[in-house]
């Protein structure tokens, strides 16, 4: 199956960069791209792309606030695409706040060109881009930073787990993979996956990204703590 992506940044150079690097790979199609936020939910709701690449600074519409949009739209607009957050160390404030609107993921704009294909595939196919240890100290960090939203709330929402996905969704947050798990845990992955997906619903979570903020807003995980 094509992946089909759109490129959301305000710099030229950086989308025709992007898009002929992407357009090179057999299983991804560039179906269009946007200078701003607010072009970029216009293009994204015509050609229904798979895979949003969003810059964060933005003129006339940040990145932030038209992945807000995009994944949480009006009722008449059924198409959520992956939005896959683009960014410098400089913002990564916005960046938290866009994985808790519900974003994928996201990705330092000076990555290795082999890193950015990675990532719209690791996107497009459901996982949260979540495995780089930068990504789990920026998410820790803020939440360390800022007062905890809903904290009660969250504590009683987690009541609804079982022993085994609480502990699942804690290795989760701690940026193991599934497989990782599943040694840990001494299970088949098939198995990992099936408490993830229950954990989700459980939670009302979108996806990995938000069970991973999920679980720090909650107090089940402590900013600092050590991965694996």
């Amino acid at each position: 199956m094509t992946i089909r992506v759109i490129i959301v940044d305000d710099q030229a150079m950086v989308r025709a960069g992007f898009a002929a690097l992407l357009s090179a790979q057999a299983d991804i199609d560039v179906v269009g791209e946007a200078p701003d936020g607010r072009q970029g939910i216009e293009v994204s709701r015509s050609v229904h792309p798979d895979v949003v690449l969003m810059d964060v600074r933005m003129p006339e519409m940040d990145g932030l606030a038209a992945a807000r949009e995009l994944l949480n739209p009006p009722v008449a607009v059924v198409h959520l695409p992956k939005v896959l957050m683009l960014t410098t160390f400089d913002v990564d404030d916005y960046v938290y706040e866009a994985l808790r609107a519900g974003a994928s993921g996201f990705l330092l704009k000076d990555a290795p060109p082999a890193d950015l294909i990675a990532a719209v595939r690791i996107v497009a196919s459901g996982e949260a881009l979540l495995a780089p240890s930068v990504t789990r100290r920026l998410i820790a960090d803020f939440a360390q930073q800022r007062p905890a939203r809903g904290r009660k709330d969250h504590s009683l929402r987690l009541r609804g787990l079982t022993p085994r996905e609480t502990e699942v969704l804690e290795l989760i947050a701690r940026g193991l993979s599934n497989q990782e798990i599943a040694d840990r845990l001494v299970v088949a992955e098939q198995t990992v996956k099936t408490h993830i997906g229950r954990v989700l619903s459980k939670l009302s979570l979108r996806d990995r990204a938000q069970a991973v903020i999920f679980a720090y807003e909650s107090g089940l995980v402590a900013p600092g703590d050590a991965s694996a």
